[in-house]
């Protein structure tokens, strides 16, 4: 059996209301081995309020490198360095983002710019080839999804759509609505775990509830919403959606 938990599903500017951002922590029954979706800079409180260590994970899967997807990165790397059993957590990590990682946490973690020191002396390196990855026998195919963009030019960001026991999930991570470019996968999914946004303006950069809203029935009844902001919810059932998912609401496969 697999667990996946939301341990936060507010948006990046998340405070009070008792959420955190949407990072996800995917954890195998069987073997313990818990794969860490997201690391944003609340996660060390989020974590923690799940009870769970940072030497309890093994892995984790970068969507895209905003603050609350990358910003907990430096604190886990600290933490493993310096654990009285030092280790080293898995990065599986699109190729477009190693670059642009590094530069981010190489501030801290390489301060006097030392050139044998790079991602690979914190985290061991998985770069994801042919859009997939393997975890605990589970194939995850990664997405490109479209985030922060331009007319000439967009952010690199992607989304997982994997199978466990059978049921497809489609996980968006951050994104515009998808359709029509990821129509097939709205369509293919038995589960859609989808970010919302809920505040009235459209930022361009994320789903809206009210786009969400006008999708076909048929989709609508198989999604769950995340990564709002604080404040009162739209009726999302009344809707048709299966609803707004909570802080450490978690699925079972």
């Amino acid at each position: 059996m697999m667990k996946l938990t939301f341990l936060g599903s507010g948006s990046a500017f998340t405070v009070g209301d008792g959420n955190y951002h949407s990072n996800m922590l995917l954890e195998s029954e069987e073997s313990k081995k818990k794969l860490l979706i997201d690391c944003g800079s609340d996660a060390r409180f989020s974590l923690y309020e799940q009870g769970i260590s940072p030497e309890e994970i093994n892995d984790i899967y970068l969507s895209h490198l905003h603050a609350d997807h990358v910003g907990g990165l430096e604190w886990l790397a600290f933490i493993s360095k310096y654990h009285v059993n030092p280790f080293k957590l898995c990065l599986h990590l699109h190729p477009e983002l190693k670059e642009e990682l590094w530069k981010i946490l190489s501030v801290s973690l390489n301060p006097f710019n030392d050139p044998n020191i790079d991602l690979t002396s914190n985290f061991s390196i998985d770069l994801i080839e042919n859009n997939q990855f393997i975890w605990e026998g589970i194939e995850f195919i990664v997405f490109p999804t479209t985030h922060i963009h331009s007319d000439t030019q967009k952010m690199p960001s992607f989304g997982l759509f994997f199978t466990i026991r059978g049921k497809r999930i489609l996980l968006t991570t951050d994104t515009c609505i998808l359709l029509p470019t990821q129509e097939k996968l709205y369509q293919k999914a038995d589960l859609i775990l989808h970010d919302c946004e809920t505040k009235q303006e459209k930022s361009g950069v994320h789903a809206h509830y009210s786009e969400l809203r006008a999708l076909d029935p048929a989709i609508k009844k198989k999604m769950w919403l995340y990564h709002y902001q604080p404040g009162s919810l739209p009726n999302a059932e009344q809707d048709g959606f299966l609803g707004f998912i909570k802080k450490g609401q978690s699925f079972l496969f």
